[in-house]
């Protein structure tokens, strides 16, 4: 595991304004028996906890989007894979090793885009492989927890460099826009995209502007409910108004995560995060992607390699079990698009940022130590 990273930001310094803070909420926590998620299918209305006893349960709550987000997503599956490999008991390491293999694999079928998820599963794997077969299997469980215990406090570090090397990039704009929900939701820690945008705002007044992004909303049940928690001002629109906010120049700088990047720089994100990297182009508007570098796919040489999921009809034919279309629509429902390297304006990690040509920098941050992005 590539350990060397940026220390812990604590948030702005000497702002009237507002200051970045540790959410009030938990995305995840582990209560020392089973991980506790919180429950974004029924945010902004409800606010209920979940508790994940094992890897069935954790692969229907990635699968169901109770869990969702990246780091979030690969988080979780740190502690999957502990909980999945206690529960059947090993009587042996050579067992265990076994047995954590195989609930890794399971694991990795729950979704196919969100490059964390294998990250994460990998981390398990080397971690316990490199257990000579002397120890004990109360050590190896001992091994997986510490491991899981790892990806969660990394990505807590993590997104705070993140939010510390990205805040300067929106200077002297007072409208961002965002896209989908890349906040505390969607990771351990203060999130990518919004904790970039939650320390800008702890410097200066900004005015957020929220894609709805459907067909699932994250923006409006997630990114808005964040940001008014936060006290941040922030305007709801639905995604075919972006252009136009940008058109009227209410929008100086877009900052969004990203599921997985190319080694090239091409990143897949939420549909319809391409659009606005589109339109940016063309208004001459500054386009970031905010994202760790556990979500670097560097196997893959661009964009056209990323395995993009396809969702089920109804997300789109309805919405709060309301249809919407005539029953029997069939749908092209595409969870993510990729956006060109050639649009993206920046690529903030927690390393720093990095600018084109984005095969070379971003290769410069490969982790020297293996991995599952490797």
């Amino acid at each position: 595991m590539e350990r060397r990273l940026t220390p812990v930001h604590r948030g702005g310094q000497g702002s009237s304004i507002m200051t970045t803070k540790t959410p009030a909420f938990k995305t995840l926590e582990w209560t020392g028996r089973s991980l506790r998620l919180l429950d974004q299918t029924l945010l902004p209305g409800r606010t209920r906890y979940i508790t994940i006893r094992n890897e069935e349960e954790l692969w229907d709550a990635i699968k169901r989007l109770v869990v969702r987000g990246a780091p979030a997503i690969g988080v979780a599956a740190g502690w999957g894979v502990y909980l999945g490999t206690r529960r059947r008991k090993p009587s042996s390491l050579a067992e265990l090793k076994a047995v954590a293999g195989e609930v890794a694999d399971y694991l990795a079928t729950s979704r196919p885009t969100a490059v964390n998820l294998f990250w994460a599963l990998e981390e398990c794997r080397r971690a316990i492989n490199g257990l000579g077969e002397s120890e004990s299997v109360r050590v190896g469980l001992q091994c997986l927890h510490d491991t899981a215990l790892f990806i969660q406090r990394d990505d807590e570090r993590r997104c705070a460099a993140i939010a510390r090397h990205g805040a300067p990039l929106p200077k002297g704009a007072k409208g961002v826009l965002t896209h989908c929900s890349a906040g505390a939701p969607a990771t351990a820690g203060v999130g990518t995209a919004v904790g970039v945008i939650l320390r800008a705002a702890s410097t200066r007044r900004l005015t957020v502007y929220v894609d709805e992004t459907r067909p699932l909303l994250q923006g409006a049940r997630l990114t808005a409910w964040e940001l008014k928690n936060a006290g941040v001002d922030y305007r709801l629109i639905t995604d075919s108004m972006a252009a136009s906010a940008m058109q009227r120049g209410l929008v100086q700088a877009i900052v969004t995560g990203a599921d997985r990047i190319a080694a090239n720089g091409d990143s897949a994100n939420k549909i319809g995060t391409m659009p606005l990297a589109i339109c940016a182009k063309h208004f001459g508007i500054p386009f970031h992607i905010a994202a760790p570098i556990s979500t670097i796919d560097f196997s893959l040489k661009s964009g056209e390699a990323i395995p993009i999921e396809e969702r089920a009809d109804e997300e789109v034919t309805g919405f709060g079990g309301t249809s919407t279309a005539p029953k029997g629509t069939r749908t092209f429902n595409p969870a993510f698009d990729v956006v060109s390297a050639k649009l993206i304006s920046a690529i903030i990690t927690e390393k720093g940022v990095v600018r084109a040509p984005y095969r070379k920098n971003l290769s410069a941050l490969r982790p020297k130590t293996g991995g599952g992005n490797k």
